[in-house]
């Protein structure tokens, strides 16, 4: 496979080629708010904590709604609910499927925000790797702007996504997307406002902004549809 050069200096940035391949999970606390919890009529996230697998669509989060007890999990295509025993309460196969068209467009259960708040989080929180995903077709625009083309199997926003990193240090400034699940009219600018370290030194982006995307390609100022705190971000490699 071959990386392009704002694509390795990205994978630097963030730990190297080396650490991601050696990564077997992350686990991440965070919080989101945003127009997005509000159009649907869902609770804020509040230091929420999720462990995602690196290497391939899975993802766990809780609380996913407002019984602190649940878990939203993402299995590839498919979302479930899971107790605190992690005993199935309710599953969705094909989740992506439901949002096509009916009350979704006003309301979201916990078995949609599961899928969305899932499928979102891995594909932010995995870039490192994502860049190294064989199954993604990346190509270089320009010196810093990447565009990815994903494939079906993978659940994500939409097929093809622009990324766009700091050319002197390669970290992630701007990450746009098409958010089909919540309308084909859904362009949005995921902007990163800041990044921290974890305790092993990684850099991660701390703080971000999701908001509309403007005609010039820009991202407006507003209304934001989520703002995003990640408290916590520990990369745990593979036994």
């Amino acid at each position: 496979m071959t990386i392009s050069a704002t694509a390795e200096k990205a994978i630097a940035a963030y730990g190297g080629r080396e650490f991601w391949q050696n990564a077997g999970t992350l686990e991440v606390e965070l919080s989101a708010k945003g127009l997005a919890f509000i159009l649907k009529r869902r609770p804020f996230f509040s230091h929420a904590r999720m462990v995602l697998d690196v290497h391939r669509p899975y993802s766990t989060l809780i609380p996913i709604g407002l019984d602190p007890a649940v878990t939203g999990v993402l299995d590839g295509p498919d979302v479930r609910l899971e107790n605190e025993d992690g005993e199935v309460i309710v599953e969705r196969r094909k989740a992506r499927d439901y949002f096509k068209v009916g009350r979704r467009l006003f309301y979201w259960d916990d078995l949609d925000m599961s899928y969305f708040a899932n499928y979102a989080s891995w594909n932010y929180f995995t870039l490192p790797a994502l860049l190294m995903h064989e199954d993604i077709n990346w190509r270089e625009v320009e010196p810093g702007l990447l565009e990815a083309r994903f494939p079906d199997e993978i659940p994500t926003h939409s097929r093809v996504q622009r990324f766009r990193f700091d050319r002197k240090t390669g970290l992630l400034i701007q990450h746009d997307y098409t958010a089909q699940i919540i309308s084909p009219l859904a362009a949005a600018s995921n902007v990163v406002l800041q990044h921290a370290k974890n305790s092993a030194g990684i850099l991660y982006p701390s703080v971000r902004r999701v908001t509309p995307t403007g005609p010039n390609g820009n991202p407006l100022g507003g209304p934001v549809l989520i703002h995003l705190d990640i408290h916590d971000y520990m990369v745990i490699g593979k036994f």
